[in-house]
């Protein structure tokens, strides 16, 4: 099987049927818009009823320069409302200001019914810097559960915010935070000969988008190496597919792969050295891995099926891949070093796009019955495997793991529309991320960043 330079039209009718072959024929897919500069668009469609009730108070510039560009705390509780684990105090209901412990009246937010209490400020650090101030309360204990500053820059204080929110998350919770990362994804404007293509980056609400990389052929496949410098990705320039890593600092790239036929579906290893791919080389759709040092390639698959989408576990010693040796696209993996393949998914007549949670316990896949492809996630925490569908859509796919685990992005049609959603492991909160002017498909959640 070799992939054709130009998409035939009978393969367009077929995708719904074969959405597990994205990943090395997405030129199937109307892919999508081009890049904003005010970022994604965010509505937040569900909500949980448990979530902790919190109040983020303002946090106001008290330095003598010119304010921030960044409301801290606005963004502080955006984060936190996304995550559906809080729920914000709305700023009408913020009847008292406090900056610091010592101006706080617990009275006030036990009348509120609050159960936690973040206040701060932020001060001039000199050389254009600001310092950002704060300290989280447990209103019931009237107990002071953390107290630290950052200094940033103006154009890095999103950053800070998303990393206060991020100690607030685990200091409450006991999970590492994951605002403080990024997303990528794929967008183009355009049609037919018309079309250009963008792989981008953004914060992972959306905002600050950056453009890694344009063409005027498909791109597809983005994924991020564990140190969230660089992206591996599909590109068709040439009219046929080659697998390319990119740095995204400084702009440059390397050819991974031309080989004959199908150069498809990269993804990192945990370590960074080896890249999972899917060639056809031999004819056939197979998972090799490629030591990136050496490009030497050792072959994990050999069978008459279609072999695709690699993803490695967390520790590096398994690739789970789709695959349609049992009759129909389901998940196997095998040793990273090789051996037999087994089958890992059971529930559900078509299951792909594994992306596996950090503690090697959650497996969500695009899953299908009938004409309908939803997110479903296989949960092995408690041993035995639990299934459960995250999204309503017809046409879900590609979805992946943020790196704490507890949320998941994923692309969906609406009508015409490419979206993005990210959903909370445990289905209870979904946010619509869209772009303002088309589609946006093939999203990729990075992994933690080190702070600034």
């Amino acid at each position: 099987m070799n992939m054709p330079t130009k998409v035939p039209t009978k393969v367009t009718k077929t995708r719904r049927h074969l959405t597990w072959l994205v990943a090395l024929l997405s030129l199937l897919l109307p892919l999508a818009a081009a890049a904003q500069q005010q970022g994604l668009e965010i509505d937040i469609v569900g909500g949980n009823a448990a979530a902790l009730p919190i109040a983020v108070v303002p946090m106001p510039y008290q330095g003598s320069s010119t304010a921030p560009p960044t409301d801290v705390s606005e963004v502080i509780t955006a984060d936190l409302n996304r995550s559906g684990q809080f729920r914000g105090l709305p700023l009408a209901q913020i009847i008292e200001k406090p900056t610091r412990g010592a101006e706080v009246n617990y009275p006030t937010w036990r009348a509120l019914n609050q159960d936690y209490l973040l206040v701060g400020r932020v001060l001039d650090a000199g050389a254009g810097s600001y310092r950002v101030e704060y300290e989280l309360f447990d209103v019931a204990k009237q107990e002071r559960l953390l107290g630290f500053a950052l200094t940033a820059r103006a154009n890095a204080m999103r950053d800070v915010a998303h990393q206060i929110a991020d100690a607030v998350y685990e200091k409450i919770l006991g999970v590492r935070g994951a605002f403080f990362t990024r997303i990528a994804y794929v967008t183009a404007t355009g049609t037919g000969k018309g079309a250009q293509y963008a792989l981008m980056v953004a914060d992972s609400d959306g905002f600050n988008p950056q453009t890694v990389v344009r063409s005027p052929e498909p791109l597809l496949s983005p994924s991020w190496s564990p140190d969230g410098n660089r992206l591996a990705y599909v590109s068709f320039e040439g009219g046929s597919s080659s697998i390319y890593i990119q740095n995204i600092g400084s702009g440059a790239r390397e050819l991974i792969a031309k080989f004959r036929g199908i150069n498809g579906a990269p993804a990192f290893s945990p370590d960074g050295r080896r890249l999972a791919l899917t060639l056809s080389r031999s004819g056939n759709p197979e998972i090799y891995v490629m030591d990136l040092g050496s490009r030497a390639l050792t072959q994990l698959t050999n069978h008459f099926s279609i072999d695709t989408e690699p993803t490695w576990s967390a520790d590096g010693s398994i690739i789970y891949f789709t695959s349609d040796r049992g009759g129909k696209p389901q998940i196997y993996q095998v040793a990273a070093g090789g051996g037999s393949a087994t089958r890992v998914t059971f529930q559900g007549s078509y299951n792909a796009s594994a992306s596996v949670s950090a503690d090697g316990k959650k497996i969500a896949t695009a899953q299908g019955a009938g004409n309908n492809y939803r997110i479903a996630m296989m949960d092995s925490t408690l041993g035995s495997a639990r299934w459960s569908t995250l999204s309503p859509g017809s046409l879900d796919e590609s979805p992946s793991f943020a790196p704490n685990g507890a949320m998941i992005i994923y692309a969906a049609r609406e009508g015409r529309r490419g979206v993005l959603y990210a959903v909370s492991a445990d289905a209870r909160v979904r946010q619509r991320l869209v772009l303002a002017d088309g589609d946006v498909r093939e999203p990729a959640w990075g992994p933690y960043r080190l702070p600034r």
